[in-house]
């Protein structure tokens, strides 16, 4: 048997549906359940990997401007000379 709802079989029971409605019914909620959770799973990662993108990158950005920052003040002292 597939996986189901158990609290939306029996509200579908109670309501007047015949099993197998309900359990079709039941499996069908049950599969939109499981791919939601895979939707979810997937954002996760995808905002884990952009917030370390965007770490990297303003680190990178960091170093390149202490680099130039040096790199200008020894331009200077050699045309100082």
């Amino acid at each position: 048997m597939a996986m189901q709802l158990g609290a939306l079989r029996t509200a579908l029971l109670e309501a007047g549906a015949s099993p197998e409605k309900a359990d079709k019914a039941a499996e069908e909620a049950a599969s939109y359940v499981t791919r939601l959770a895979g939707l979810e799973t997937r954002v996760a990662v995808v905002t884990w990997m952009v917030g370390a993108n965007i770490t990297l990158s303003l680190l990178t950005l960091g170093a390149l401007i202490t680099l130039s920052a040096n790199f200008a003040s020894k331009l200077g002292e050699i045309r100082g000379r």
